[in-house]
């Protein structure tokens, strides 16, 4: 883990954005169409973990993004092009744009302040939805990663994040993925050769605690 100072720089309200990954309701709600995947986002304490995460950064000051995947009801531009889309296609819970699926999920709060950017296609939470503008339009350097599922979106972010020149800070116990031992290897074995990893309860200490003013 990073020392308190490392992540004190790392983690500038001023230059660092937090996002959530796929945390709508029909993904680790109480319906989800992925119910086993749900119950672990709940049971690990990574849900609650991103919710307490959320309202540190809107009370330090941190821009928060939540990534949401969401299909038209004709299906009209996702992809088709791996298992993974062919079986969400079949799935009795369709994370369709306008219902409650792919609105965010207790207990996380969303701010007027927060973006909400929704895409249509694809694995990544940042390639071709804007998100990377998004970023560099509010001065961030650092992405603070949360959410589903550790086994695709996460790493995704992770890995276009860093593509794109950001460094990318993970909590561990904020992210959730099948089965439950798969999450612990890919942080030790994948996302720590990338990204910082740290926990959320140390990311907490860091946004809570009162920053010096700037010397005049």
């Amino acid at each position: 883990m990073p020392s308190y100072e490392e992540l004190s720089r790392l983690l500038d309200p001023a230059t660092t954005a937090l996002l959530t990954v796929e945390c709508q309701q029909g993904v680790v709600g109480r319906e989800s169409a992925l119910p086993e995947l749900a119950e672990e986002a709940r049971a690990s304490g990574a849900l609650a973990n991103v919710a307490r995460l959320v309202a540190a950064a809107h009370a330090a000051g941190v821009q928060v993004l939540h990534a949401v995947a969401e299909r038209r009801p004709d299906g009209r531009g996702a992809n088709r092009n791996a298992p993974l889309f062919q079986a969400v296609g079949k799935l009795p819970v369709r994370q369709v744009s306008g219902t409650s699926a792919v609105r965010i999920a207790p207990p996380i709060e969303v701010a007027d302040e927060d973006f909400v950017v929704r895409r249509l296609h694809g694995l990544s939470p940042l390639a071709g939805t804007g998100v990377d503008a998004l970023l560099r339009n509010t001065g961030c350097r650092t992405l603070v990663v949360t959410g589903v599922s550790a086994n695709v979106a996460v790493p995704n972010a992770v890995f276009d994040a860093v593509n794109l020149g950001y460094t990318a800070v993970v909590p561990a116990d904020a992210i959730a993925g099948l089965p439950s031992t798969y999450t612990p290897a890919m942080v030790r074995h994948t996302l720590a050769l990338v990204a910082t990893v740290t926990s959320a309860k140390e990311v907490l200490a860091v946004w809570r605690r009162p920053r010096r003013p700037a010397p005049a």
